[in-house]
């Protein structure tokens, strides 16, 4: 055990594993802000789970990576025997300091326990968290919607009959609804009151104000009617205040892990969501064989009505609506457009403007923020709409923005999306204050989480999608600095046997790919353009700066071109200090975006590779051009083909996971 560290020449450090941490925190190995412990999926299967330990807003936290998160702790002291935390980092101490080898490990059971070796295996020393818990204050200590008690009973809840064991041989694995919750028969939907019951994440999340649904002087009616009129609600946990004026803290749950059964939790309530069956009527031969009667003579004269008034109103365009049913997975909330103006308090909070429309936060009834997009134009801006809920509608990745519902009246065209509480990228490449520059760390995270979500639209989902519009303005930073990529609007979706489309040109000028100009594209374009914004996000400008002093230092690509021939790319890094300190590895990364950005598209790697390639599993392809605008003429070897790579050895795959 220890740190395993790669030196230049010079012995500088350019990686360590310290700056990694899987599960677990050695002595002396930090975690920093934006930073991840993340859990197994079991003692036997050692790939990432869904729980995991950050730092977020001055506390170190654990939580279940649900959506959104659940808390299950949060960190009430700054320092321990076992490690010290400054509200910024947490580093592992030595404790007792002896030379026994100790390490704190993140268990697939949620517990943050620290190890230390003894005679002949490694042997608990201490469970941090388990003093403030007990043994039910984990997420999946008794499966979803268990009842856990502190003395090792659990079952599923009683009340009405709702739920059955998953596996009846292993009882405690989880619990399932017998009917399950239909969003299309919300008048069937009831809620099961169980009292003196609690929820892991009541008290955690109110106290790191995370974006799971939180109401705050509510009434207890007020409570279960919001989690009634919300479709993704799946429970409700609400708690009087000790005041005695019947108000209380309301919390919405869109997934139902461990509950906990509490004696003493005599002012909790907590309301599960049931699908009541439907009652169907015993209705008479007799009547069905008039009703049918009926419906046959009103179905002629509608059909009759129809193809009068088609022939009446010929080719006339109807603009003022859309049928979207065809399009929509039966996931998104349709507002309306009165709803979008309380939400947006009539749209008054901007948060950005583009070409085909303006961006407003809002705040939905249960407190959750949200960006709402207003699309202005008939024609084109249709066009988009459709194109933007066609694609983005029915997919979901951590690393594209989610789409929560849609707005259509009239003329009007909204779009209401997850609220992203760093903006757009391009808020981060340039800035003033070196001091404010993201670090070098932050940086790789971002560069890989594009990647991600340009791979799984490229090659992930049941039609290849090409984005069309990758630029920083478009690659939106969550409150840990997530990067999803967001806008798609120019989206084009292609069968997976089809290698090539065509199209006109569109996008954002300083992005295309040469390959634009005979209007023959495939996924290369946003490979190209992801090349183009690596570059951005290494070298701290933008591709095109109106601001430098010599003319010649206007186009990113052109100065890029020069400083590589004149063998002083590293003159490129950005200035921030925490850059410069890590100049040898960023310029590593550059050769990527040179990659990237080959003239020949069928040059440039797949965006599967590119991530292969960010984490070490894959050596760049060598011998080539720094003229990016350069396209080959048709017929000299041009065929779609994958760039050749070079895979490397075993001995040297320990690089960034």
């Amino acid at each position: 055990m220890g740190n395993l560290v790669l030196l230049d020449k010079t012995n500088r450090i350019i990686w360590q594993s310290f700056d990694h941490p899987t599960d677990s925190l050695l002595p002396g190995q930090s975690l920093v802000s934006g930073g991840k412990l993340i859990a197994s999926v079991s003692e036997t299967n050692p790939s990432q789970g869904l729980l995991a330990l950050t730092i977020l807003n001055g506390s170190w936290a654990t939580y279940i990576d649900s959506d959104p998160p659940q808390f299950y702790y949060v960190s009430s002291y700054p320092d321990s025997t076992y490690f010290s935390f400054d509200g910024q980092t947490l580093t592992a101490l030595q404790n007792p300091p002896r030379p026994a080898a100790q390490f704190i490990k993140l268990g697939s059971d949620g517990h943050l326990r620290v190890y230390q070796w003894g005679n002949l295996d490694w042997e608990e020393e201490y469970d941090i968290l388990m003093a403030y818990w007990g043994n039910c204050g984990y997420p999946m200590v008794c499966g979803r919607y268990i009842i856990c008690t502190n003395d090792g009973q659990f079952s599923c809840p009683a009340e009405g009959n709702f739920f059955d064991p998953f596996n009846d041989r292993k009882p405690d694995i989880e619990c399932t609804e017998k009917t399950p919750i239909s969003f299309d028969s919300s008048q069937y939907h009831s809620l099961k009151e169980f009292k003196n019951t609690t929820y892991f994440a009541f008290q955690f999340n109110h106290e790191l104000r995370s974006s799971i649904f939180w109401l705050e002087g509510k009434k207890l009616k007020d409570c279960q009617k919001a989690c009634l009129s919300n479709c993704s609600c799946k429970a409700a946990i609400f708690r009087y205040y000790q005041n005695g004026n019947r108000k209380g803290s309301c919390l919405l749950l869109n997934e139902v892990f461990s509950l906990v059964d509490n004696e003493y939790e005599v002012d909790t309530t907590v309301f599960l969501k049931v699908q009541n069956p439907s009652k169907s009527p015993v209705i008479s031969p007799r009547i069905i064989g008039s009703t049918f009667a009926a419906l046959l003579g009103i179905i002629l004269i509608l059909t009759t009505y129809y193809v009068l008034s088609k022939r009446r109103i010929g080719s006339r365009k109807v603009v003022d609506s859309l049928d979207l049913e065809p399009l929509l997975p039966g996931i998104l909330t349709r507002f309306s457009y009165s709803d979008l103006k309380i939400i947006t308090e009539d749209f008054c909070s901007k948060l950005g403007e583009g070409e085909f429309g303006s961006v407003y936060e809002g705040t939905l009834s249960i407190g959750t923020k949200v960006a709402v997009k207003h699309l202005h134009g008939l024609g084109q801006v249709k066009d988009s709409f459709l194109t933007e809920v066609k694609t983005i509608g029915g997919i979901h990745h951590i690393n594209l923005v989610k789409l929560i519902g849609f707005c259509t009246k009239k003329s009007h065209r909204l779009l209401i999306y997850e609220y992203m509480v760093n903006g757009s990228l391009d808020r981060w490449i340039t800035y003033e204050d070196q001091e404010n520059g993201l670090p070098w760390h932050t940086r790789q995270r971002i560069i890989l989480d594009i990647a991600k979500g340009l791979a799984y639209l490229h090659e992930d989902c049941s039609q290849k999608i090409i984005h069309l519009d990758i630029k920083p303005q478009n690659i939106l930073l969550d409150q840990n600095f997530n990067a999803k990529i967001s806008d798609f609007g120019l989206s084009k979706l292609i069968e997976k046997d089809k290698s090539k489309i065509v199209t006109r040109m569109r996008g954002t000028p300083v992005y295309l790919a040469p390959e634009w100009l005979s209007s023959v594209i495939t996924e290369k374009v946003d490979v190209y353009a992801f090349g183009i914004v690596l570059l951005e996000i290494l070298c701290g400008r933008k591709n095109l700066d109106w601001s430098q002093i010599d003319e010649e230092d206007y186009h990113l690509l052109s100065v890029f071109r020069r400083k590589a021939e004149q063998e002083k790319l590293i003159d490129m890094v950005d200035k921030n200090e925490d850059m410069q300190l890590h100049r040898e590895a960023v310029t590593e990364i550059m050769s990527l975006a040179v990659w990237c950005l080959q003239g020949d598209f069928t040059k440039r790697p797949s965006m599967s590779l590119v991530i292969k390639a960010l984490e070490g599993l894959v050596t760049v392809q060598t011998n080539l051009e720094y003229n990016f605008r350069n396209v080959p003429k048709a017929g000299a070897g041009n065929q779609q083909r994958e760039a050749t790579i070079s895979l490397k050895s075993p001995s040297i795959l320990s690089g960034p996971r």
